[in-house]
């Protein structure tokens, strides 16, 4: 009896927890089942993934220290790694603004075009007959028999009195969705149909699939369906719009390397990230460091105000920022313009002019990043010994040489990660970018959107997002591109960065 109360009371506590388990589990699926009803296939096998996981790992008490992680993988793998992947993958296909659908959604969007005459075109009123509706078309007298309205229908329209009441035009809008599927024969066998939310008209398809590959151009043109473009297109090649999603394997990244137009902006946007980049690491770090050794002066007086000066720009906001720089450098009403024309007589082109466009990018970062770099050096000089300063002092070395010698080399290492981390963070710095410039001004010459201060990300995410021809495939090729850059690069710095400081400390 007592064995049995024994067990009866560590089972006990198993069952809400089991319950809570079940619960967010039956939630999960619900959830999968309703993505895949909505044809989200991919993001369905992810939540059932998901709650598979979750079942398993939180259902049995082998994998009870799997729990604490759980949570933290699944994170990592949906917003990281499965973007990642999905984003590659696309780099594969001729994902765009034109091939955005699967076949079979293409051939029922080609195949629903239709032209109206306009001869036969009259309005239409509709008025309800118990259950159903009947359409009036009161220009021929004509009334339809009774329909739901509820899916495709065809019935006849026979000379009657107008019905006496009809539904407000409101009401009758609400019904379209029956409507557009409904077909009307005329007594003299004329078949009409839908043509808007006021009319009914003989429509003539646009297109007929005569075959699952083969449609028909109401001018009797043939289209043929190419599945590896993704298009139907005619006899002499052109391509019909929309298109399908199809892999093309590698020909993005062809395209890339191949196209002048892609090519040649491509080389000249990635030369100026990589000195945007550099260039931001190396001014933020400087100025940073030099402002945390004033700061370290022994004489220097207020110095609590001056740290709360210097680390505002750190405390705001920085898109707020960036968007008050772009003010002051505005280039009829800034300040900074009127102050130079009030001293110099110059009013520069910041916003039109290349070479003073990315410098004033420049200028902007050095100053959104310099204090992060001078409260890291502030930390990092706290553990310089000062012992070792005073001995340089003593054999006659002066501050420079101290600093240079003594300092500088015993806070690179630790300051080597995170100089890497900014000069990566930089390389892909669209936020700057897109409030200040927006990659302006444009690159003469291109076939795609290109601008003098875009950087790799900013171009990238204009030729996805920000053209009228979205090539989302070639974005992803691109962006697959720029991943291998920024590894090379950043494993490149910091190899370098750190035999540099290991000769700097002599080890």
């Amino acid at each position: 009896m007592t064995a049995t109360a024994d067990s009866h009371h560590q089972t006990a506590p198993e069952w809400p927890r089991l319950i809570w388990v079940g619960l967010i589990t039956t939630m999960l699926l619900f959830g999968a089942f309703h993505l895949y009803a909505i044809a989200q296939p991919l993001f369905g096998a992810i939540l059932l993934a998901l709650a598979a996981g979750f079942a398993i790992i939180f259902g049995a008490n082998r994998f009870y220290g799997a729990r604490f992680i759980f949570p933290g993988i699944a994170a990592v793998l949906i917003f990281i790694a499965f973007p990642v992947i999905y984003t590659i993958y696309i780099g594969f296909t001729n994902y765009s603004s034109f091939n955005l659908l699967t076949y079979e959604r293409t051939v029922e969007v080609l195949t629903s075009r239709g032209s109206v005459d306009p001869a036969t075109e009259q309005p239409f009123a509709v008025a309800r007959d118990g259950n159903g509706y009947r359409i009036w078309l009161p220009d021929s007298g004509l009334l339809s028999e009774t329909v739901k309205l509820d899916g495709e229908q065809s019935v006849s329209l026979s000379p009657a009195d107008e019905p006496a009441e009809l539904l407000a035009r409101r009401d009758a809008i609400g019904l379209r969705s029956g409507l557009q599927v409904l077909t009307l024969t005329t007594p003299e066998g004329v078949i009409i149909q839908n043509a808007g939310l006021r009319t009914f008209a003989t429509v003539t398809p646009d297109y007929v699939q005569i075959s699952p590959n083969i449609l028909t151009k109401s001018d009797g043109t043939i289209l043929t369906a190419d599945h590896a473009k993704g298009f139907f297109i005619d006899a002499a090649g052109e391509q019909v719009p929309p298109g399908w999603r199809v892999n093309i394997g590698w020909s993005n990244f062809e395209r890339v390397f191949q196209s002048e137009g892609i090519r040649r902006p491509m080389v000249r946007i990635f030369i100026w990230t990589f000195i945007f980049a550099t260039a931001s690491v190396v001014l933020t770090f400087a100025l940073g460091l030099t402002l945390a050794v004033i700061l370290q002066w022994p004489h220097l007086r207020l110095k609590a105000a001056y740290r709360i000066l210097l680390i505002l720009p750190y405390a705001v906001p920085a898109f707020i920022s960036i968007l008050v720089f772009k003010g002051l450098f505005n280039q009829n009403f800034g300040e900074i313009n009127l102050i130079l024309e009030a001293l110099f007589g110059i009013r520069p082109n910041w916003f039109t002019d290349g070479n003073l466009a990315r410098a004033m990018i420049l200028v902007v970062n050095t100053w959104l990043g310099y204090p992060y770099m001078m409260l890291l050096a502030m930390g990092f000089l706290q553990g310089v010994p000062e012992d070792h300063k005073k001995a340089a002092a003593l054999e006659g070395a002066g501050a420079l040489r101290v600093f240079f010698t003594i300092t500088l080399p015993q806070i690179i290492p630790p300051f080597l990660p995170l100089l890497i981390a900014s000069f990566a963070f930089n390389f892909n710095n669209m936020v700057l970018i897109f409030l200040l410039t927006r990659g302006l001004p444009d690159i003469p010459g291109t076939v795609i959107p290109a601008g003098e201060t875009d950087i790799l990300a900013s171009f990238t995410y204009r030729l996805a997002f920000d053209n009228a021809g979205q090539q989302f495939g070639l974005a992803g090729a691109i962006t697959l591109l720029i991943f291998f850059v920024v590894a090379v690069i950043s494993y490149a710095n910091f190899v370098a960065m750190r035999r540099a400081a290991q000769r700097q400390t002599g080890r």
